[in-house]
């Protein structure tokens, strides 16, 4: 189970920090990843990290604004969302599964949580 928390709603340019909780699986041998979804739109790929937290990958829309990182003591994601931008408006899945650089996206899925919304306005 992936539990998600901390959105809400800020102004452009203000920083949110998302959480997600896992439970009742091998969190630390699974790679870790954030999607969001528009209204709209396609799911789209946000941020992954390896299960042993060396390597992370992003997308072009949110490199150097957003940051993924993971304590494995505590079975939690994270993703630190700067300088955040009324396009960022999206409900936010924290995801679980392979991060393999090779593949585009970084990221196959094997477990998704329930979303968070974020939403950023101007």
């Amino acid at each position: 189970q992936l539990v998600e928390s901390g959105g809400g709603l800020v102004q452009a340019g203000d920083s949110l920090r998302l959480s997600c909780a896992a439970s009742g699986y091998a969190f630390s041998s699974y790679g870790m990843g954030w999607f969001r979804q528009a209204p709209g739109k396609a799911r789209r790929f946000v941020g992954a990290i390896t299960w042993s937290g060396d390597g992370t990958y992003y997308a072009d829309s949110v490199k150097g604004r957003f940051t993924i990182s993971r304590d494995n003591a505590k079975n939690t994601v994270y993703l630190q969302m700067n300088s955040l931008k009324p396009e960022d408006t999206a409900v936010y899945y924290c995801a679980a599964g392979v991060v393999d650089a090779h593949n585009r996206p970084p990221m196959d899925v094997d477990y998704w949580g329930q979303g968070t919304q974020v939403t950023v306005s101007s």
